[in-house]
């Protein structure tokens, strides 16, 4: 080993060109950056979806749809995920606290009940929403369904 094959270990070398370090580097004067204009100062950032001035694609492109500000979203849960909790917890009641506590839904969301699953006893359920054979289901196992 000797001063001419010394090279950095693998990984510890990021960049093949070192821009803005003297004429001699190649990449030296401008830096790259051109000839005045905002692109060449420092300190200057591209809106987010700028093309040079040219129309934005996503001015473009056509608006379409239609976003009902009063929609309500729900967090579907169903019968087979209740009756798996109320097993594991060994409750016959459960409510939101419930679910949050068993990390099923966050504190923010509103619960619908759905009815895919079984039941196989009866349940106290406390949830924003049920679907007409979830609510079935647990009202045929003798449980009670209650609405927020």
């Amino acid at each position: 080993m000797n001063l001419s094959n010394l090279k950095p270990s693998e990984g510890a070398t990021h960049h093949d060109k070192r821009i803005g370090r003297g004429q001699g580097s190649g990449r030296g004067g401008t830096s790259t950056r051109g000839h005045k204009g905002a692109q060449s100062r420092s300190g200057y950032s591209r809106k987010l979806g700028f093309e040079g001035g040219q129309m934005p694609l996503q001015r473009r492109l056509p608006k379409f749809g239609f976003t009902n500000i009063e929609r309500v979203e729900f967090k579907p849960i169903n019968l087979s995920v209740l009756e798996s909790l109320a097993t594991k917890k060994n409750v016959t009641e459960i409510t939101v606290d419930t679910m949050i506590e068993a990390g099923l839904v966050s504190k923010n969301d509103r619960v619908k009940i759905l009815g895919n699953g079984t039941l196989s006893k009866a349940l106290i359920v406390t949830a924003h929403a049920f679907s007409k054979s979830a609510a079935a289901a647990i009202e045929a196992q003798q449980g009670k369904v209650v609405k927020l």
